[in-house]
């Protein structure tokens, strides 16, 4: 018999010919590498996943215990304790009258039914002809198809353009790169005049959402849309019928130091899907909250909402996110990530001032980014061939932190940043050797640029 002696031969990853680093431990904000390199873990396992830090024991106990209990249960026929009190507490949490709640596996998926459910609402009260889903260039809500065609990622969507229901979409709110502002003193919300312009130009009768991410993670590197922004999208939805869906996948269950963060924007969205910090990468697990008009109109129809997958309302996968959700709550890590967000903001700002490749610093809470740039007078991006994400990620592993790289930040196609977004849990202390490892490695990528 034929034996491998390449590790992972048979893993099939998307990126095909990179050899990844194992990791065999992690524990609190660390990972740990199999030959002993220990690493900040400020990727937040692909960006705000680990919400409490590895190794919290109260989760694995919760999960153990619900795994010897019941595992699993066809969501159809029967419910669980935990995906109950899940349910309800998250109602306790989330803004307004969204309290209406519904247990999904992932963020592609809780996109996706967000809009399938504005869609259907429109059906339930006599609107069908709203279908339509606008969105913002550069914003991302997806890997699945569905998702990708109304997300706004060129990187994301090109290979399977032919494939893609397309969408309506208006440049984002990003005002280091914003065409119509970003040299004037103060953001002039002309891109929300711009939603008003296509709902009329694709028709009102037609359009059935507007979806949005209050901070841009993956795709424009933790920018957060203006003061007054999302204000002024509540008043345009309302004033055509639109359902406002809020994409916090990234930024819910306190991430930007708020427990949601549309709060900063004192708004409330018609459906909010959230994700990643609710299952703190210790299960899959998303929510969509509604709010209760919304669900009350299929009630009262007696249609129910076509949204069954295999694993919703997973019994093991509430337990964890139950457990997350009181530890984060129990240790007031909502207000450690706006204290501690606020020391990372203003080192990462430092930074900038210090380093020529820094173009742009930007975020909230512990949802942070920065922009690499070549020129930083006239922010000139650097070209794709020079991977200058790829770079800084690779210098920072190599010195023990690890960040998020990407690319498309500018126009779509070039534009590198890296987000940092490291656990709720982390203490002023790492804060500063994160920015310390941080410098180190912005001197060595600007070094390895300037060649």
């Amino acid at each position: 018999m034929e034996t491998r002696n390449n590790v992972g031969s048979s893993l099939f990853f998307p990126s095909v010919n990179e050899q990844l680093p194992v990791i065999v431990r992690a524990e609190g904000i660390y990972l740990y590498e199999a030959d002993g390199r220990k690493l900040i873990d400020a990727a937040g396992g692909v960006g705000c996943v680990t919400s409490i830090g590895h190794g919290v024991e109260e989760v694995i106990r919760a999960i153990t215990r619900q795994a010897e209990k019941v595992a699993f249960v066809p969501l159809i026929q029967f419910l669980s304790e935990p995906v109950i009190e899940l349910c309800d507490l998250i109602a306790t949490l989330a803004p307004g009258s969204l309290n209406k709640a519904m247990l999904l596996t992932g963020g592609s998926e809780a996109t996706e039914n967000a809009v399938k459910l504005a869609r259907q609402y429109h059906l339930e009260r006599g609107a069908t002809s709203k279908f339509k889903v606008i969105s913002r260039w550069q914003g991302f809500h997806g890997m699945t198809l569905g998702a990708v065609g109304f997300g706004g990622h060129t990187g994301r969507r090109r290979k399977y353009q032919p494939m893609l229901h397309d969408s309506p979409h208006i440049p984002p709110a990003h005002r280091y790169r914003c065409r119509f502002c970003c040299h004037e003193s103060q953001c002039n919300l002309t891109c929300t005049d711009l939603l008003e312009q296509t709902i009329k130009w694709e028709g009102p009768e037609n359009v059935a959402a507007f979806i949005a991410e209050p901070v841009v993670g993956a795709a424009l590197g933790a920018a957060a849309a203006p003061p007054g922004y999302f204000q002024r999208v509540r008043e345009i939805c309302d004033a055509y019928e639109v359902v406002f869906i809020a994409d916090e996948v990234m930024t819910g269950f306190g991430r930007t130091g708020e427990m949601f963060a549309v709060n900063h924007w004192g708004v409330v969205p018609d459906i909010l899907v959230a994700a990643k910090g609710i299952g703190g990468g210790y299960a899959p697990l998303s929510v969509l909250i509604a709010k209760e008009e919304m669900v009350a109109r299929l009630a009262q129809n007696n249609s129910n909402f076509t949204a069954v997958h295999t694993h919703t309302q997973h019994p093991v996968s509430a337990a964890a996110g139950l457990a997350v959700l009181r530890y984060i709550l129990k240790h007031d890590l909502v207000t450690n990530a706006r204290v501690m967000g606020e020391r990372l903001l203003s080192g990462l700002c430092d930074l900038q001032r210090r380093c020529d490749i820094v173009g742009d610093v930007r975020g909230k809470g512990l949802l942070t980014g920065l922009e690499l740039v070549r020129d930083k007078a006239s922010s000139e991006s650097f070209p794709l061939e020079s991977k200058a994400a790829a770079t800084l990620t690779h210098e920072a592993r190599m010195r023990g932190l690890a960040v998020y790289p990407g690319t498309g930040t500018a126009d779509g196609l070039v534009g590198d940043y890296v987000l940092i977004t490291p656990p709720m849990t982390i203490r002023r202390d790492q804060v500063d050797d994160l920015l310390a490892i941080l410098d180190a490695a912005l001197s060595a990528t600007q070094t390895r640029l300037s060649h």
